[in-house]
């Protein structure tokens, strides 16, 4: 293959990772809207989308492994391409967790601790996944240590909102009859699992960072 033809397709590599988180941003932005405005139809159009991630998924894997197969790069050509494969990878477990998002707001009746700031802790890992895929697409390095930072900031805000979930339990600020407790505590439980998909979304974030941190330097540091 000429040399021009295989720098196109790795440059159709790179804009096809990208378009792929941007379909990922927005499953996970309508997620969180459908959580809060208890869209039902939202919700189910989050979960039905899975599909079309998956596959986008496939796609994008058989790009890479045909670019590894077929053309045999070395150095800094194999590094964009392996990160690449693990950044999908990634992406479509960020999908899967935005998927989750819309299937709890299917089953929560209302919203039991206004206190807790879904959206914010939402806001914070969309910002995240933006530059963590600017830093892959612009080879920003500056950015990948900036997400990695951030994720310090996501996890102390999704400790707090857990732990105000527990407090307000033990401290019995609810009333609950006997006979809506069952429901209760399966809507508690969503809470508590909302917060946590959201700190994973951030943890998929830094893992994109870090291998775009390897893509452009061939330093590992942020990868664990």
């Amino acid at each position: 293959m000429p040399r021009n033809e295989y720098q196109a397709e790795l440059s159709d590599l790179r804009e096809d990772v990208v378009g792929m988180s941007e379909t990922v941003a927005n499953r996970l932005e309508q997620g969180l809207t459908a959580l809060e405005t208890n869209n039902e139809a939202l919700a189910q159009e989050v979960i039905d989308g899975d599909d079309e991630i998956n596959q986008l998924y496939l796609d994008l894997e058989k790009q890479c492994t045909d670019l590894i197969a077929l053309q045999q790069p070395v150095a800094s050509d194999l590094r964009f391409i392996a990160a690449s494969f693990k950044i999908i990878t990634d992406l479509e477990r960020i999908a899967d967790l935005a998927t989750n998002l819309g299937e709890y707001a299917l089953a929560a009746d209302e919203e039991l601790f206004p206190g807790i700031d879904i959206q914010g802790l939402g806001e914070i890992t969309l910002d995240m996944l933006a530059d963590s895929m600017a830093a892959y697409a612009d080879e920003d390095r500056e950015l990948c240590y900036a997400v990695n930072d951030r994720d310090d900031e996501l996890d102390r805000e999704c400790e707090i909102a857990s732990d105000t979930v527990v407090r307000e339990l033990i401290e019995g600020e609810k009333q609950i009859d006997d006979d809506e407790i069952e429901g209760f505590m399966e809507d508690v439980s969503r809470l508590l699992l909302t917060v946590r998909d959201l700190e994973r979304v951030g943890d998929h974030t830094v893992n994109i960072a870090a291998r775009a941190l390897y893509m452009i330097d061939n330093n590992d540091e942020l990868i664990y």
